[in-house]
C-alpha cells in the first residue's frame, strides 16, 4: 500500500494545502492545525458554523501564513510568535492555552466573509501547552495534539471513498471528493474498510509507526463542497455512511480511522511511501 495523499490544514476549518512530504510530530503533521479561530468567548468556529470558512485559502512560506479570498487582498501573518498575553481557548471540552494574533486579521475576515465573520479572531496554539488526547483508546499510552478534533491524524483510505461512492450513486446521490473528510494521510487500497481492521501502519523500512486508535464519526461539515462552501445535498453522505453501517457496534457515520505516532518522530513522511499494516489480533 502507497500513500497517495498527505494534507495538513495549518488553519483548523479554512482550505487545506495539500504536500509532497511533511515532518512528523507526536502532534501532527508539521502546521498542521497550528491556529483556529474563535469567537468573542474564545470558543473554536468551524465550517459547522460557517461554512464560508471552506472558501479561504492558505498558504505557508518561510516567513508567513498566508490567507487568500476572491473577495479582499492576500494577508500574510508572520510565522514568528506574536507577542502577547497567553489566553484560554476552547475546543471541544478541552481548554487549551493560546497567543492572540494581530486584530489585522479580524477586520480582513469580515472584509473576505463580510458580516457573519464579525467577532471571529485568530489565536495560535501555545506549545509549551500540551493538550493531551482521551485516554480511552490509547491503550495505556499517551498522545497530544494542536487544535484538530480530538487526534493528530486522520487516516483515510482510497478504497472506502470508492465504496462509499459507489453507494451513493446506486441511491441516485453524487459521489463525493476525499477532501470532504479533510484526512491528513491518504492510503491507496483495493480494499474497503481495511482501515477499521488496522492496529499499527508501517512505513516499509521502519521509518515510521502509526497506531490507528478510534474511527472517526463524521459531522455535517463532509455535506460541504470544499471549493465553493455550498451544501448540495444537506443530507449526503452522512445518510449513505449510516446505512453501510462500517461500525455496527457504534452509532452515526463514520469514515477513517483517527491515528497517533507511535515511532518516527523527527522523520519525514512522503507521498510514495509504502506502508505495512498490522491487523487486530495478528
Amino acid at each position: 500500500m502507497k500513500i497517495t495523499q498527505l494534507n495538513i490544514y495549518p488553519v483548523k476549518s479554512l482550505k487545506g494545502i495539500s504536500v509532497n512530504q511533511s515532518v512528523l510530530e507526536e502532534h501532527g503533521l508539521a502546521w498542521d492545525r497550528r491556529w483556529m479561530l474563535v469567537d468573542a468567548h474564545q470558543r473554536f468556529v468551524t465550517q459547522r458554523q460557517l461554512p464560508a470558512l471552506a472558501t479561504i485559502e492558505v498558504e505557508l512560506t518561510n516567513e508567513h501564513l498566508l490567507l487568500s479570498h476572491a473577495n479582499v487582498e492576500p494577508l500574510a501573518i508572520p510565522l514568528t510568535e506574536p507577542e502577547g498575553n497567553l489566553r484560554l481557548v476552547n475546543v471541544w471540552k478541552d481548554h487549551c492555552k493560546a497567543l492572540p494574533e494581530s486584530e489585522e486579521v479580524s477586520r480582513w475576515l469580515v472584509a473576505a466573509l463580510g458580516e457573519q465573520a464579525q467577532g471571529l479572531g485568530l489565536v495560535r496554539f501555545a506549545t509549551e501547552f500540551t493538550r493531551a488526547v482521551e485516554e480511552d483508546f490509547l491503550d495505556g499510552g499517551a498522545a497530544h495534539t494542536y487544535f484538530s478534533d480530538g487526534y493528530p491524524f486522520l487516516v483515510t483510505t482510497t478504497g472506502s471513498l470508492d465504496a462509499l461512492n459507489q453507494a451513493l450513486v446506486a441511491g441516485g446521490q453524487s459521489p463525493v471528493p476525499m477532501n470532504r473528510f479533510r484526512p491528513n494521510i491518504v492510503i491507496e487500497s483495493d480494499e474497503a474498510w481495511a482501515e477499521d481492521r488496522w492496529a499499527t501502519l508501517a512505513e516499509q523500512d521502519g521509518a515510521f509507526t502509526l497506531a490507528l486508535r478510534k474511527p472517526c464519526k463524521r459531522c455535517q461539515i463532509t455535506t460541504i463542497d470544499q471549493h465553493t462552501a455550498g451544501v448540495p445535498n444537506p443530507a449526503e453522505p452522512l445518510k449513505t455512511l449510516i446505512a453501510l453501517n462500517t461500525q455496527p457496534t457504534l452509532k452515526g457515520a463514520f469514515f477513517g480511522q483517527n491515528a497517533t505516532l507511535l515511532d518516527g518522530a523527527g522523520g519525514v513522511i512522503r507521498v510514495g511511501d509504502t506502508l505495512a499494516a498490522v491487523s487486530h489480533g495478528a
